[in-house]
C-alpha cells in the first residue's frame, strides 16, 4: 500500500469495492448463487442486523440502499449482479457521514460485511 492508498484509506469519507481494488479485502467477491437467492441472503442479513436499517431495494436492478447506525452512521448501497450461472458479484458503495474523514471505517465495514456474508453464501475464487 502506498501513500496515495494510505491517504485515501483513513482521510477520505468514502470507499467501494471493485474488480482490479489495490486492497485484497476490497476486491469484488462472487457467490455461487443466482441473483435472486443472492438479493434475498443480502436483503435477509441487512433486516436481522439491528445497525441496518434498509431504505429502498430494487430486485430488477440488484440494488439494496441502508442507512448503517453502528460506531458512526454511514449510507450503504449493495449492488448484487450475475455474471454467469451460479457467479453473483456482491459489491459495496459506503459513504460515512459527518467530518471530512473516517480514519478507515467505511472500509473495515466493506471488510465485515463480507466476512458477515460468507457465512450466509458459499464463496466462489
Amino acid at each position: 500500500m502506498g501513500f496515495k492508498e494510505s491517504f485515501n484509506k483513513y482521510f477520505n469519507n468514502h470507499s467501494e469495492t471493485s474488480e482490479k481494488h489495490w486492497d485484497p479485502k476490497l476486491k469484488s467477491k462472487y457467490f455461487k448463487t443466482t441473483k435472486d437467492r443472492g438479493f434475498d441472503a443480502v436483503m435477509a442479513y441487512f433486516k436481522k442486523n439491528p445497525n441496518c436499517e434498509v431504505k429502498a431495494s430494487s430486485q430488477e436492478r440488484g440494488e439494496i440502499t441502508v442507512n448503517y447506525k453502528g460506531k458512526r452512521r454511514a449510507f450503504v448501497v449493495a449492488t448484487i449482479i450475475m455474471v454467469k450461472p451460479f457467479r453473483t458479484s456482491v459489491d459495496f458503495s459506503v459513504t460515512t457521514e459527518g467530518g471530512l474523514f473516517d480514519l478507515g471505517f467505511s472500509h473495515n465495514l466493506i471488510s465485515t460485511l463480507y466476512d458477515d456474508l460468507k457465512q450466509e453464501m458459499e464463496l466462489v475464487d
